[in-house]
């Protein structure tokens, strides 16, 4: 079977996607290499049924963070075997287009963002054309293009003029159920506790709504906040919640292994994905948790942006807020935890939309990815 070799720039830990896709490779007969690279705070990495490596360091951000890396990894696989790649994100396709040049070795494309229209790069002209000197030159070389939801494969599609696969990111099946796991999880929620738990999961980053929810909760007494998570705005969220006199009720625990989070999922009462409209990346985008929140029939409110509102469609799986101005974010809580037909409505819906929205019928799409680009090994 052909060896396949994964790069992303993440640590590798958290990286579900990255994860899910290199063990069905795995589990297909691939011999199997996920490629990282080491952070200051990284955890071990746990045992897999495939290899893992980080590359390490010494810049972990900005300009000379992506030169670095494009560099080592580019002379970390110039001489290594292996068949064809899979590339996550903008960040990481250079090299292969390069080796595609020099070695001839095909490449995918994983778009899991609109990576030109990510929120760090708004007021960066030179930065911003760069990448898109970059995008427009290595993605139509690539052997096929997958990304995220259907809205995004669009849009890429039309600015890069090359087709892109739906490859959502959904979690597996959670088999937990009854019958010493012959059956799946699938825990319809009918009431709703005393105490509501709001859960956050993500990174707490700017552009996320997460002031605007702190002041969301402190007009919503009795409810709790989970904020699961790390990012740029970690200290002045707690900060935030010092000051607002919230300690009782916001409770921060980091980032947390996959396990970790869907415990953490399933004990809370409804999800939180909030989103700024003024970055065409979380417009066009489709969030990990949101759909970890559907494999858990949990109950979310989404951003009223296109891919959600498609999925609301089609399933009804969501409360669709209109943007993030403080006001609308406490009715739309409060309307759903004062409503409990609607609640059990909205649980029992996403427990339908979980049944066909998993990452069993996605690995069908990887099947075919890798068949197309099979032709060029």
């Amino acid at each position: 079977m052909p060896e396949i070799v994964l790069t992303a720039t993440s640590d590798l830990t958290g990286d579900q996607r990255m994860q899910r896709i290199a063990a069905a490779l795995s589990d297909m007969g691939h011999g199997v290499l996920l490629l990282g690279r080491v952070l200051p705070d990284s955890q071990p990495l746990s045992n897999r049924a495939y290899r893992q490596k980080r590359l390490k360091c010494f810049f972990h951000k900005g300009k000379l963070f992506y030169l670095e890396f494009q560099l080592r990894l580019f002379f970390f696989l110039l001489f290594r075997y292996y068949d064809l790649a899979w590339a996550a994100d903008l960040d990481t396709v250079l090299p292969h287009w390069l080796l595609k040049k020099l070695r001839g070795k095909p490449w995918i494309y994983d778009a899991h963002e609109y990576f030109t229209e990510v929120p760090e790069l708004q007021g960066r002209a030179f930065s911003k054309r760069i990448w898109e000197l970059v995008a427009r030159l290595c993605i139509p070389d690539c052997c096929s293009a997958v990304t995220v939801g259907e809205t995004l494969a669009e849009v890429l599609a039309n600015r890069y003029g090359r087709p892109f696969c739906v490859l959502r990111n959904v979690p597996a099946v959670d088999w937990s159920g009854e019958g010493g796991g012959e059956k799946p999880y699938s825990f319809v929620r009918k009431v709703i506790p005393k105490k509501p738990v709001l859960l956050y999961q993500g990174a707490l980053n700017a552009g996320r709504g997460l002031p605007e929810l702190l002041q969301a909760v402190k007009a919503l007494p009795g409810v709790e906040l989970w904020l699961a998570g790390r990012g740029d705005l970690s200290v002045a969220l707690r900060q935030m919640v010092e000051e607002e006199g919230l300690n009782e009720r916001v409770r921060f625990f980091g980032h947390l292994p996959p396990e970790r989070l869907s415990d953490l999922t399933k004990a809370a009462t409804l999800g939180l994905d909030l989103l700024d409209a003024s970055s065409l990346n979380y417009y066009y985008s489709l969030s990990n948790k949101s759909m970890d929140y559907l494999q858990a029939a949990l109950p979310s409110i989404e951003m009223d942006f296109p891919e959600y509102r498609r999925l609301h469609e089609q399933w009804g799986v969501y409360v669709l807020l209109p943007d993030l101005e403080v006001r609308h974010i406490v009715e739309a809580i409060r309307s759903l935890l004062a409503d409990e037909r609607r609640y059990t409505e909205l649980s029992e819906k996403a427990a339908r939309a979980a049944s066909a929205l998993n990452w069993e019928r996605e690995q069908e799409v990887l099947q075919d990815v890798l068949k197309n680009c099979m032709t060029h090994v």
